[in-house]
């Protein structure tokens, strides 16, 4: 008995140090996400720029995540992607760190000029920016228009989505700040609802198109001048388009040059991708580590230039920093805001 006992006492003490070993390499994380499906909602219809980036995360994303979950893309287009945002804030979406978003760059400009919205934005927590957004309008050849001047000649019909989304906010605010004449026609799902719109002629502008969707989706227009593009938002010119003037600089008086930069502020949040509210520390931190790491392998940079997709990334703390400092906006921007966003 004696010569058992000593014997087991090594055997033992292994054991526990396998046991200590396996807990000391065991990843939680992992182990949360293994055999996982994550969705990516999407807040707009097949085809622009938040369609086009957001299935871009879907696509690479779950390669960098630890235990490899699938992640699927999931369009959700409604009231300039509030819909997803209020799907994501409170919906079914679960609050575990499965469900991400690819939603409006202004969600925080619209939440805090809306009186009767109790949304609160900065629960959703930024991931990354996978490219900063110039925004641009345009028009075919057919329409006539030859250059922004001529938006302030005539009335001009232009195409919209709904809510507070881009296409909405920023012909009211040219029109009240910038003395432009376009009506909208709201309803349209999206960019490339709105494109097909454009070519059947029941509208003549496009008002508000992602600039790098643009040029995966119609890599030649910029290069052949295939379309008349007739501003672009943003805090400075893109250098694709060198001469072709900014949203602040159209303003026409020192209150218009303020409203209109801060629009044009929103181009920072660009394409981001954002999670739910509620996601614990340890998993956020995780998928921070894994949307950096994915912009950041050579791979993924490879396949993005293939597809002619611009990469421009940004941390998530940056882009929940900039969400924050749109919610704290002076009155006096915010009213001025809200009365664009009433018309």
């Amino acid at each position: 008995m004696r010569v058992i006992t000593v014997m087991a006492r090594p055997a033992l003490a292994l054991i526990a140090l396998g046991l200590s070993a396996a807990a000391a390499t065991a990843d939680p994380i992992a182990d949360f996400y293994q055999g996982k499906t994550m969705r990516v909602i999407i807040g707009y219809g097949a085809g622009g720029g938040y369609d086009i980036y957001g299935r871009l995360a879907a696509e690479f994303l779950g390669k960098y995540i630890p235990g490899h979950p699938t992640v699927i893309p999931q369009n959700m287009p409604g009231a300039g992607s509030f819909k997803a945002i209020e799907y994501l804030l409170g919906g079914a979406a679960t609050q575990d760190g499965t469900f991400l978003g690819s939603v409006a760059q202004t969600m925080a400009m619209d939440a805090v000029t809306d009186e009767k919205s109790k949304t609160d934005v900065t629960k959703l927590k930024y991931l990354g920016r996978l490219v900063n957004n110039t925004d641009v309008a345009y028009a075919m050849p057919q329409s006539g228009l030859k250059t922004f001047e001529d938006l302030r000649k005539r009335e001009v019909i232009a195409g919209a989505s709904g809510g507070g989304s881009t296409s909405v906010v920023y012909p009211l605010a040219l029109n009240a700040y910038a003395g432009t004449k376009m009506k909208l026609v709201r309803g349209y799902e999206g960019t490339a609802e709105i494109q097909l719109a454009l070519e059947r002629g029941e509208v003549e502008v496009n008002p508000a198109v992602s600039l790098p969707g643009l040029l995966v989706s119609h890599p030649t227009w910029f290069k052949n001048n295939e379309v008349v593009v007739l501003y672009q938002n943003a805090l400075k010119r893109d250098p694709i388009l060198p001469n072709v003037l900014t949203m602040p600089e159209l303003a026409t008086t020192d209150e218009g040059r303020t409203i209109l930069r801060v629009i044009a502020g929103t181009t920072e949040i660009g394409r981001s991708i954002v999670t739910t509210p509620g996601v614990p520390a340890e998993r956020l931190a995780a998928l921070r580590k894994a949307f950096h790491d994915m912009v950041a392998d050579p791979a993924f940079l490879a396949a993005c230039e293939k597809r002619n997709l611009q990469i421009a990334y940004a941390t998530g703390e940056e882009m929940d920093s900039i969400n924050a400092e749109t919610m704290k906006l002076p009155k006096a921007t915010v009213d001025a805001l809200a009365k664009l966003l009433k018309e």
